[in-house]
């Protein structure tokens, strides 16, 4: 394969998409993952499952967790999370994960926010956003790792990271596209703060 350009980034996200497509995807996708550790970069997952992409539920299961446990962050949602551990708690959930080496899990719950555990044992549930009225909730997961990652990238806490993935799902769920309407960073932060000034 040809030579990578990782050595100026900081972050891989990996979608279970890409793994779903083909023999081949499957094979760059961990290919990328090893050439990603190797430049010292954080591996990101979510596994955004999509069962027609599969040939059956266990190959999905395996190829999906192998890719979780070379992760150092997986952000599943909640029932992603138990399909893929067999697990029915979110705290469960996350040990499943944490105990194969994985340093962050987060649980995407929806319209109640997000569950993180980290591998020193810290977790905490993330209270949602709530909004006045949901158009469409295509996207949200995605806007979520784009909120959340972008927290990673600017040194915030994991639970700041969390709450701004929590701020940008809610805002894509009235908007009746998945990515026309994702804020700015200066957006974001007006947002975050309308919202601390109501609470």
């Amino acid at each position: 394969m040809k030579k990578t350009n990782f050595e100026n980034a900081k972050i891989l996200h990996v979608s279970g998409i890409t793994a779903a497509l083909s023999k081949s995807s499957q094979e760059a996708c961990f290919w990328a993952i090893e050439k990603a550790q190797q430049c010292k970069m954080k591996v990101t997952f979510d596994p955004n499952i999509r069962r027609n992409l599969w040939k059956s539920e266990e190959e999905m299961r395996s190829v999906l967790n192998r890719i979780a446990f070379r992760s150092e962050i997986i952000l599943p949602g909640i029932a992603e999370g138990k399909i893929l551990t067999k697990k029915e708690r979110v705290e469960d959930i996350a040990d499943f994960y944490l105990e194969k080496g994985v340093q962050v899990v987060v649980i995407k719950l929806g319209a109640l926010g997000a569950y993180y555990k980290t591998s020193d044992g810290v977790g905490a549930y993330v209270k949602g956003f709530s909004v006045s009225r949901v158009i469409d909730t295509i996207g949200a997961g995605d806007a979520f790792a784009s909120g959340f990652l972008s927290g990673i990238l600017e040194n915030l806490s994991i639970h700041d990271s969390v709450v701004r993935g929590n701020a940008m799902g809610a805002i894509i769920v009235t908007s009746k596209t998945d990515n026309h309407d994702l804020p700015t960073k200066l957006e974001l932060e007006e947002y975050l703060e309308h919202v601390r000034l109501l609470a």
